[in-house]
């Protein structure tokens, strides 16, 4: 059966929840640590514990959250629909505990936070792992599977931008109303949005629950695991620089806080444009072989960022530019080749909640690495933040660049060998054929 064209209506009704999911995303894991560090004086070794046990316990609940979403679309899309209204009304709320709390002190802060963290964390999960399944569930080839996630993607994109701008113009409270409206006008689109393909509705209720019932299902299929670590450490080297870019821009480059929205604007509004080139890009080389460019863009960008020191925020201009540009691929690429593996593997409407679950618990655990690991090393190595001490701003240096530039690279090598090279070779067996 032919899939239908994904126009941009569709697109724009199905990506609009997008919006402000990544609009709240920004300031939940880049904008929060700076924050908490500078405006109350949380230490850097607290807050980095607080952020590692609040993501890992977001990320273990991710697969169970998944499960729920499978249970939630074998009973109808309408029970989906429903939960993702509950989801939105309490991710407003906890957005809103987060960033306006009403207590001061360090261990009075430290237990709101962590309060408001597990509540934001969990509706953010459920409504995210629905709506990512949901556009897998849609279907179609490697280009159409592509465009579904880059209209996710891109209005997301259009949502950070938004983010990185609203707290500086606005201000918290008004930040808080704003993304309060656009969770409600993204869950409106997406109640409109197209639906799944009337056979694979159909498939038994029974079938799709016996499916949904297994935690570990995903885990199972080669295909997914092979994809998963490659996705991992792609996902590790990019979160290390995006818990750390305020400290290193002001700190480092010493940039004026007036760039700030600048740097972070550039970098988002970079990787949405860049988002129809690459997909020109899948369409003449497939998502594997584009997604290994962007990954090759991305170390060069950083090797040449950790020459750059005081003064610099001119040049660093570029390398938001350039580095805003691959992230364009690991926003799009990855998501779209996970709907391949899901329908080759034959649990198209049956498990998708399942898959996007451990899928995001990856997403989470990469976070949660980067924040509990990168900011307690930085401050055993001496760093504060405001220090101008060489040795310490050399360590921040070697964490927010080398680090992801090596991890970067060991995630390209396992996208050749693990993806790229099996897919080419007609006697291997393909990413997209994994047995049961």
């Amino acid at each position: 059966m032919t899939e239908p064209v994904f126009s941009a209506r569709k697109g724009a009704l199905y990506g609009g929840l997008g919006l402000p999911l990544a609009f709240l995303a920004l300031p939940l894991y880049v904008i929060l640590p700076n924050h908490y560090a500078r405006e109350f004086g949380v230490p850097l070794a607290l807050l980095g514990a607080l952020l590692l046990s609040a993501r890992l316990l977001d990320a273990f609940i991710d697969p169970l959250l998944g499960r729920l979403g499978d249970r939630l679309f074998a009973r109808s899309l309408g029970s989906v629909l429903g939960a993702g209204a509950i989801a939105a009304i309490a991710l407003a709320a906890g957005f809103a505990a987060l960033f306006l709390p009403p207590v001061r002190g360090t261990t009075a802060l430290l237990f709101w936070a962590a309060g408001a963290l597990v509540l934001t964390y969990t509706a953010y999960s459920l409504l995210s792992i629905t709506h990512q399944a949901w556009g897998a569930m849609l279907g179609g080839d490697e280009w159409q599977r592509g465009r579904i996630v880059a209209w996710r993607e891109g209005l997301g994109l259009v949502g950070v931008v938004l983010a990185a701008l609203a707290p500086g113009l606005l201000g918290m409270p008004a930040t808080t109303v704003l993304l309060a409206i656009a969770l409600f006008l993204g869950w409106l689109a997406w109640s409109r949005a197209p639906r799944p393909r009337p056979d694979i509705q159909r498939v038994p209720a029974v079938e799709k629950a016996a499916t949904a019932a297994s935690l570990w299902h995903p885990l199972r299929r080669p295909a997914f695991r092979r994809l998963l670590a490659v996705f991992m450490l792609n996902g590790i080297a990019s979160a290390i620089p995006a818990t750390l870019v305020l400290f290193f821009v002001q700190d480092r480059l010493q940039a004026p806080p007036a760039l700030e929205p600048a740097f972070l604007g550039l970098y988002f509004v970079s990787a949405a444009i860049s988002l129809p080139l690459w997909m020109r890009a899948v369409r003449r080389f497939g998502l594997a072989r584009t997604w290994l460019v962007g990954i090759v863009l991305a170390v060069a960008t950083f090797a040449w960022a950790a020459t750059l020191g005081a003064g610099d925020a001119s040049l660093f201009l570029i390398v938001c530019a350039l580095s805003g540009a691959a992230l364009g691929t690991d926003l799009a690429l990855p998501g779209a080749l996970l709907a391949g593996v899901i329908d080759a593997n034959g649990d198209r409407g049956k498990a998708e909640g399942a898959y996007f679950g451990w899928w995001n618990f990856a997403v989470k655990l990469n976070l949660a690495l980067s924040a509990g690991l990168a900011l307690p090393l930085l401050a055993l190595a001496g760093y504060t933040p405001g220090t101008t001490d060489p040795q310490s701003l050399q360590a921040l240096t070697l964490a927010y660049c080398a680090l992801p530039c090596a991890l970067k690279l060991l995630a390209a090598g396992a996208l050749y060998a693990l993806v790229i090279r099996p897919r080419a070779a007609p006697s291997a067996p393909s990413l997209l054929r994994s047995p049961s």
